[in-house]
């Protein structure tokens, strides 16, 4: 689904980024996961072609994605609020996005019904501003919009951060349930390496922009980043 191939990405001569290859198959639930300045966002912008590599490339379903637009109408991302449209009201921002992906106003009312619990009335028929949002809120904003439309891969950055607890048990329950019965193809990076091992199969670290783990997600995955984080050995 995803096939990443000598990428490199550098600024002012300093690499940030080197992935020598990385395959991500379709229905993959896929974790990245590193310290700050580890390069997942770097990646994950790449992906996206909001920066362009320095070598090499991503190919989504066999299409490069800083040569050609084809790869945009199946991918969704949720980065960060600068996706979201301050000035519009939640209901305002969803429709525009659907109507991005081909949905009508009744598609993406039915849709938005699925995330009642995920918004705890707190989102919807409020009369305010995304820009007037907590910083909580605009994450559930700009998640749920990230999944109108049937997307086939899914990119999200840091999607836990400022949920409160109950959000995220949800938002773990949606996540596995887009890679497990939906087949969708979900790239998470995150700190929380708790989060991240409940809800992807696999995770890769990534350390001053390369690879140093691929892991396979089993019992004792926890553990084992639990100890490469804090540099100690696993007896």
């Amino acid at each position: 689904m995803i096939s990443t191939n000598n990428l490199s990405k550098s600024y002012n001569n300093t690499e940030v980024l080197n992935i020598e290859t990385l395959e991500i198959p379709k229905g993959q639930s896929f974790g990245l996961v590193g310290n700050n300045g580890a390069g997942k966002t770097t990646y994950f912008s790449l992906l996206l072609d909001l920066i362009r590599p320095t070598t090499g490339d991503i190919k989504s379903n066999d299409i490069q994605i800083n040569k050609s637009e084809d790869w945009k109408p199946f991918t969704s991302a949720f980065i960060d609020e600068s996706f979201l449209i301050g000035y519009l009201t939640p209901e305002e921002y969803f429709y525009f996005i659907g109507e991005l992906r081909g949905q009508n106003k009744a598609d993406v009312d039915a849709a938005l019904v699925s995330y009642s619990e995920f918004f705890h009335d707190e989102i919807l028929n409020k009369k305010k501003y995304l820009r007037d949002l907590s910083k909580g809120n605009q994450k559930k904003v700009g998640i749920v919009a990230a999944l109108l439309g049937n997307p086939e891969v899914i990119i999200l950055d840091e999607p836990f951060a400022n949920l409160d607890p109950s959000t995220q048990i949800k938002l773990k329950e949606i996540i596995k349930n887009l890679a497990q019965q939906k087949g969708v193809t979900v790239l998470v990076s995150s700190h929380d390496l708790l989060h991240v091992t409940d809800v992807c199969e696999r995770i890769v670290v990534l350390e001053k922009g390369k690879i140093v783990k691929d892991l396979i997600t089993n019992t004792e995955t926890l553990k084992t980043l639990e100890a490469h984080f804090s540099g100690t050995t696993i007896v």
